[in-house]
């Protein structure tokens, strides 16, 4: 992950960013909503990942057409009748657009949570969590940690035996196979080592003793504190749309929606604000510097 704006904030103000984007996205069925907090999610993972995000586009395409087609083909409630399947099922619009709708808040939350993963790492989760539930706070952390811990080593193994002339990529079947489970043997047994060398090394630096205080290098500013006062306005405002029914969708029987006035508008925007705020902050630094460096 590139240096983000963003994610150097206090971890606080990092959780709840995404309660909130996370959150929007399960509950607002808008497609205004749904499309803001897609694109929005999704301009912060190229990002975050400079530009790397573009290649994950296809594959998310490709889960968001397979979500939208299955639901009408099994839910045919609605009213609206477009055609009839050979099968003799009505083929209706609302349960296509409620395919659709699910499709989007499902691409929501992958997008959303690759986000995540990137920024919350388990120092922030330990730092958030570890005096409050010890013990879920550590294994979440060590669970982050260790994901991408196993991945490089199971590239690193796989290196090592196709240097050896036992490339699982090549040759029978059967030698794949037992490629494939030298690679995995390794691996694991890598993993019950590390899990101990971890276990002794926790012990030995007094985990689980009454009293024991740790160490942390996150410090409530002020810019933090302004970013908590946008944030909780920015929440507030459009939870309080939602619950005002500005934002409202339905699908079946039919299909329904707010009608547009300019307080859903203006819901719409702050949302939209709100989904763009890494990515706006990420500008306004990236402005700043290049200022900074044109006056020298």
């Amino acid at each position: 992950m590139k240096r983000d704006t963003f994610s150097g904030f206090h971890p606080a103000i990092n959780l709840l960013y995404f309660v909130l984007v996370i959150g929007f996205a399960m509950t607002l069925q808008h497609p205004v909503c749904q499309a803001i907090s897609l694109l929005s999610g999704f301009a912060w993972s190229c990002a975050l990942t400079g530009g790397k995000g573009g290649k994950k586009l296809g594959w998310l395409a490709a889960m968001f057409a397979l979500t939208a087609l299955v639901n009408p083909l099994f839910s045919h409630a609605g009213a609206t009748i477009l055609c009839y399947l050979p099968s003799g099922n009505p083929l209706t619009l609302e349960s296509l657009l409620y395919g659709l709708c699910a499709a989007a808040t499902l691409a929501c939350a992958l997008v959303w949570f690759s986000c995540l993963n990137a920024v919350m790492g388990s120092d922030k989760i330990f730092y958030l969590f570890g005096r409050v539930i010890p013990a879920l706070s550590l294994l979440l952390s060590m669970t982050l940690r260790f994901v991408p811990r196993f991945a490089a080593q199971v590239k690193k193994v796989a290196r090592a035996q196709r240097a050896l002339g036992r490339d699982v990529s090549a040759g029978s079947v059967p030698a794949r196979i037992r490629c494939a489970a030298a690679i995995l043997s390794g691996v694991v047994t890598w993993a019950l080592e590390n899990a101990i060398d971890t276990a002794d090394s926790m012990k030995s630096r007094g985990y689980g003793l009454p009293g024991r205080t740790a160490f942390s290098i996150y410090r409530f500013d002020a810019r933090d504190g302004r970013a908590l006062v946008w944030l909780l306005f920015a929440g507030v405002y459009v939870l309080a749309g939602a619950l005002s029914g500005a934002v409202s969708w339905r699908c079946y029987p039919t299909v329904r929606g707010a009608p547009v006035t300019v307080y859903s508008v203006s819901v719409m925007l702050i949302y939209l604000a709100l989904g763009l705020t890494p990515v706006i902050l990420r500008c306004k630094e990236a402005l700043v510097w290049m200022r900074l460096r044109s006056e020298t």
